[in-house]
């Protein structure tokens, strides 16, 4: 705050010394109150004086509070000439601020003049108004709480005077104490100061706001006296003085010298040096005030126990005028002291074994087992155990300090004894010597151990020639990388046990190496070793699957075999398990002898998580997760693979066009199915002839008979005899209409040199001969070859005209009759309107009517 109103101070000269020489001492600010209750009104007004002639006479003026332009001012001109601005701050909530009286001059605003405005409250009153009689500075010293800031300059000053009785008459009036800024105390020195007589005492605040005074404190100096505090020393030792018990401390104490002459009361505190231990303050047993010490002597002995043993304390101490009334001293400095060890009341039974590491160094491994035989000194924080050579009288040197319940340490081989001793914050216990004897006893005989159940061993043994006096039973597990120092031991003081059950750290499955030890009077017999376990247990791990070789749908695993672990049940199968990405789960078991499988039926491309089991009597053990993926298949077999695919299409389609164009019922599917004469069987549904019907008719399919050559139309004449009726005409005449078609024309033992010279000379193959004529009345009669030719050649198989003469004679939508001499001389039946189907029929002449 002083900084900154020294700111703005230096602020303000600067501007004054900036003034342009016609504007010094135009202007004028005049203020109701240049210091107000903070938020309270200020009324200021400026004068401009005639005298300014540069000035134009309408100029402006305008306020500013500090950096900001205040508006509100009225301004109007007097009648001297001179011209006035008031202006009204409704609500200063400003400490401190410079209000300006500005002209608009140029570009810039010129301040013309300035006034200082503070703002706060009236002083409060002064309140806890104390004094204490200070004997070290011979002056009586008074201190007081100012209260709230009052953001104004405020003066203290300390008013006294002597007075009588209760302080109402005043005497004589001390010299005011003004104490220094910023401080609110005041001492009033001894020459102005009646030590056994009353006075009256107040504190006085003022600032431009007002004044307060605080309420009158009346006392006697005496009364309010203030010693030092005591000092307290160690006691030295003494060898005649006997020594202090465990948890006492002895020291001595002495009073501040200058109060010798005062009767005084003093309290002492102890706190112990640890965490978060707080101060003890001493208290008597027969009232709840504090031990009160009276003080005649100039040095005091006192004697404090009820403490921890081995603990460091700091003590303190004060005192106060006693009986009459006065100030407690402060405390005095601590004084640290540190009680004495009490005695640990515990058994350590111990045992080592020491092995001799090279001709100048013995390793010994030291075991002790504690039992606390006092419970009021606490629990066991740790061991120590110390050597002293032989023949030696010195120090004796720390060979180990642990909380554990055994060490190792290296020794010269010899005799020689060591020491060990247990300790905690305040006790330690007796020294328990142990000595390394060469001497060697007889060995137990016959040890044996059982399983008694999963958490328990028995082990046996027999007696040896001469009787312990005890026995070390040490077991622990035989792995190797279990520490010795770790085993679990006991000591049985019985020496006429034959055997003990072991209880303590045993665990099922697990192999443990039990060793006996005897022990005699100052010999110890050599250990003997047994191992046993109490039940079995299941593999502790499985072998790790290995992957040797994968294709796309296979995959071979591989494993190792972990050998055989004592008190393990061997294997007695594996369990191989598979997933895929669908969370298909597989699996399956194999002998404990197989160390390799292969994974069939796989997907290519496909990724399989995978895990093995071994499983024996006592349990199963899962081995690691082995994650693989499938090949995927490779161009060209995707090439392959499309073109067998290919291949097999075109080979069923080719057997399908031909099983199509083959097939019976499906020949010449694009024009009109007709029956081939050739392959019919006219001789099946040939009538059966009576006797004297019977004639000779050349079998149509001996292959000696000629073929029909050509197809010759005769026309019958009318009354004209035919040639080849005169010779065969009763022969021909009494065959059915039907078979006289077939009958071939010529000598048949010449048809066959025929045949051959017609199809030697001409291309052309005739099916038959057709006998009648084509403009007759009646049907014509034809003869059938045995040609295979096609009968249709051309693309529009119409018949021919005499191919179908009587059909052409028929009526329109119905099949022409035969004439009543064929019906009555034929044995077929009636015959079908196209005269070369008239030779089908397969299974009779009830089916001819369905055509």
């Amino acid at each position: 705050m002083m900084a900154l109103r020294t700111c703005y101070l230096a602020g303000a000269a600067l501007l004054t010394l900036l003034l342009p020489r016609s504007l010094e001492g135009c202007g004028h600010i005049s203020l109701s109150a240049s210091t107000v209750r903070l938020g309270d009104p200020v009324t200021a007004s400026c004068t401009i004086s005639q005298n300014c002639s540069h000035l134009h006479p309408e100029s402006l003026i305008l306020w500013k509070l500090g950096t900001e332009l205040q508006p509100g001012g009225r301004q109007q001109r007097r009648p001297d000439g001179s011209q006035e601005s008031v202006i009204t701050l409704p609500h200063l909530n400003h400490t401190w601020a410079f209000l300006s009286c500005c002209l608009q001059w140029g570009s810039s605003l010129q301040i013309l003049d300035q006034a200082e405005l503070r703002a706060g409250y009236p002083p409060a009153t002064p309140h806890n108004l104390s004094c204490l009689m200070n004997l070290t500075t011979d002056s009586l010293i008074c201190q007081w709480e100012p209260g709230p800031e009052t953001h104004l300059p405020t003066n203290f000053s300390l008013k006294s005077f002597k007075s009588r009785g209760d302080c109402r008459t005043q005497e004589d009036t001390i010299m005011e104490c003004v104490p220094e800024h910023a401080h609110s105390s005041c001492s009033i020195p001894r020459k102005h100061l009646q030590l056994y007589q009353n006075m009256s005492i107040w504190v006085q605040a003022e600032n431009a706001l007002g004044t307060s005074v605080s309420s009158q404190l009346c006392l006697e100096p005496m009364d309010v006296v203030k010693p030092e505090p005591p000092t307290l020393w160690a006691m030295h030792s003494n060898p005649k003085q006997s020594s202090p018990q465990p948890g006492c401390l002895h020291f001595h104490w002495e009073p501040w010298k200058p109060s010798n002459f005062l009767r005084q009361k003093c309290e002492l505190r102890h706190q112990p040096q640890l965490k978060e231990a707080n101060w003890t303050l001493m208290l008597r047993q027969e009232t709840p005030e504090p031990e009160m010490v009276s003080l005649r002597s100039t040095n005091l002995l006192y004697e404090l126990c009820g403490l921890l043993p081995a603990t460091t304390y700091a003590l303190q101490m004060r005192c106060t005028r006693w009986p009459l009334p006065g100030h407690w001293s402060e405390w005095s400095p601590s004084l640290k002291l540190r009680t004495i060890q009490g005695i640990l009341k515990v058994r350590l039974d111990t045992w080592l074994q020491q092995r001799k590491l090279d001709p100048r160094t013995v390793e010994v491994q030291l075991f002790w087992k504690p039992t606390l035989l006092d419970e009021d000194s606490g629990p066991i924080e740790a061991y120590l155990v110390s050597w002293r050579p032989s023949g030696q009288t010195e120090a004796a040197l720390p060979l180990c300090n642990t909380t554990e319940l055994g060490c190792t340490f290296h020794l010269p081989p010899g005799d020689g004894e060591v020491t060990l001793v247990a300790y905690n914050t305040g006790w330690i216990s007796q020294p328990t010597p142990v000595s390394f004897s060469e001497h060697r006893g007889p060995a137990l005989a016959r040890l044996h151990a059982v399983g008694q159940d999963p958490h328990s061993l028995w082990v046996g043994w027999e007696f040896p020639s001469l009787q312990p006096q005890a026995y070390v039973i040490a077991w622990g597990s035989s792995d190797p990388s279990f520490s010795s120092s770790n085993k679990t031991w006991k000591m049985e003081q019985n020496g006429s046990l034959t055997g003990t059950l072991l209880r303590e750290n045993i665990r099922p499955f697990q192999l443990y190496e039990i060793a006996v030890t005897a022990l005699y009077q100052a010999a110890m017999g050599p250990s003997q070793h047994i191992y046993a376990y109490s039940q079995e247990t299941a593999p502790s791990c499985a072998p790790e699957l290995q992957l040797k070789r994968i294709g796309r749908t296979w995959a071979q695993l591989e494993w190792v075999p972990e050998p055989p672990e004592l008190g393990k049940s061997p294997l007695t199968h594996y369990t191989i398990f598979w997933t895929n990405t669908q969370h298909q789960y597989f699996y399956t078991t194999l002998n404990a002898s197989a160390h390799t499988f292969v994974l069939h039926d796989l997907e290519p491309s496909s990724l399989y998580h995978i895990h093995l089991m071994a499983a024996s009597q006592a349990g199963a053990t899962n081995s690691t997760s082995l994650t693989l993926m499938t090949l995927a298949l490779g161009e060209s077999e995707i090439y392959i693979l499309l073109g067998l695919s290919g291949i097999l299409v075109l080979l069923i389609c080719l057997c399908r066009t031909a099983w199509v164009c083959c097939s019976p019922s499906r020949k010449n599917p694009l024009w009109p199915s007709v029956p081939d004469p050739a392959h019919s069987s006219l001789g099946s549904w040939v009538p059966t002839v009576t006797a004297e019907e019977s004639f000779q008719l050349p079998s149509l399919l001996d292959p000696g008979l000629p073929s029909i050559t050509k197809i010759t139309v005769l026309e019958e004449e009318e009354k004209k005899p035919r040639p080849w009726e005169s010779s065969g005409d009763s022969e021909i005449c009494g065959l059915p209409a039907l078979v006289q078609a077939y009958v071939l024309q010529g000598d048949p033992r010449t048809a066959s040199t025929q045949s051959q010279s017609l199809s030697s000379t001409s291309d052309k193959v005739f099916y038959g001969q057709v006998l009648g004529s084509p403009t007759g009345p009646g049907p014509g009669h034809y003869l059938r070859c045995d040609s295979t030719q096609p009968l249709l050649e051309d693309l529009t198989p119409s018949p021919k005209s005499y191919e179908n003469v009587w059909f052409k004679n028929s009526p329109l939508g119905s099949p022409g009759s035969p004439p009543p001499d064929q019906e009555d001389n034929c044995a077929f039946g009636p015959l079908l309107d196209f005269p070369l189907l008239q030779g089908i029929r397969v299974h009779g002449v009830e089916e001819l009517g369905a055509f």
